[in-house]
């Protein structure tokens, strides 16, 4: 299960660089959004629920 989060969250990551040409106008959206995650991911471990 902590690979497949992993995993999950390396991909998201690429997927929030700014780097590709339809999404230079984004800004901070998509990172706050996998902030958001990787936060309530934190939180689910420090709980034990994962």
């Amino acid at each position: 299960m902590l690979t497949i989060l992993i995993v999950l969250l390396v991909l998201m990551a690429l997927g929030t660089l700014p780097t590709w040409p339809h999404s230079k106008t984004w800004g901070y959206y998509p990172s706050g959004g996998l902030g958001l995650v990787v936060l309530v991911l934190i939180l689910l471990l420090l709980l034990g629920r994962i």
